[in-house]
């Protein structure tokens, strides 16, 4: 399928296009592939060894595949892979791996990366990812499918937010978020259960009150770990069980409820 370059865009030798609309004074430099239906609307800069499925959107000043910001990166080759339906928009970034990492930063399909919004070097984040305006991921995050994170949000390095959790505008994670939890504040803390998220996702009532059961009984003030995980792990079902594979897997602790919410969220 033939491109559609504007004169003023730089596209050099090297460089994979096929059926991509590349607007004014883009750069793209050797090197990057681009699948077909992508569109780089005006005045972004996309480089290295650098991977866009197809119908992919870039706005303006936007900057994807560019070095890591790593004082550890000496120019090692490393990589960048992003899937399909993707939009970045204007002033966001998406760095490539480090070598001290797994040498390769991914991003799923069917993401929404707001102004202003950043992805650091060596992230994994999964499909239908909102990142809202000025939100930033450090190194090393893991970011699981259906997370929303509200503006200014930030994410320290190596930790990782389970699938259709919410971060309230603001929130600054520095421990694990388990999946399906809403996370609020400067130190982070969980607020409940993400039940609009989960209604708006078509989980049925059964689903949901069996996650607000065990967030309840895993969060019990007074239960050490193993008996909140047991109890938890008494009211079944596959949400449950990722829920608790969430926890057992983490290395860096969880995110627990703020002291000044009773209960979970019952909207």
């Amino acid at each position: 399928m033939a491109n559609d370059i504007h004169p003023t865009a730089i596209v050099e030798k090297g460089a994979e296009l096929d059926g991509v609309k590349v607007g004014p004074y883009c750069v793209v430099k050797a090197g990057v592939h681009i699948g077909k239906g992508s569109i780089l609307h005006g005045q972004c800069w996309v480089e290295g060894d650098t991977v866009l499925g197809e119908n992919n959107q870039i706005f303006p000043f936007a900057a994807i595949g560019t070095p890591p910001q790593d004082i550890k990166y000496n120019g090692e080759p490393t990589r960048l892979r992003i899937g399909s339906h993707n939009f970045f928009r204007e002033a966001s970034t998406v760095h490539r791996g480090t070598a001290q990492g797994n040498s390769e930063t991914k991003v799923g399909s069917h993401c929404l990366v707001m102004a202003n919004a950043h992805i650091a070097h060596d992230c994994v984040v999964g499909d239908h990812v909102i990142m809202a305006n000025g939100s930033a991921l450090a190194g090393h995050v893991q970011v699981a499918s259906y997370v929303t994170m509200g503006g200014m949000c930030g994410v320290h390095q190596f930790a990782r937010v389970g699938a259709r959790a919410f971060l309230s505008a603001g929130t600054l994670i520095s421990l694990d978020v388990p999946p399906f939890t809403i996370a609020d504040g400067r130190r982070a803390g969980l607020v409940g259960i993400n039940v609009i998220g989960l209604k708006r996702a078509g989980f049925s009532q059964e689903r949901i009150v069996a996650l607000r059961r065990m967030y309840k009984e895993f969060y019990t003030p007074g239960r050490q770990r193993a008996e909140a995980i047991a109890t938890a792990e008494a009211i079944g079902g596959e949400d449950v069980k990722l829920f608790l594979d969430f926890v057992k897997s983490s290395t860096r602790g969880i995110v627990h409820p703020r002291r000044d919410i009773d209960g979970d969220n019952n909207d």
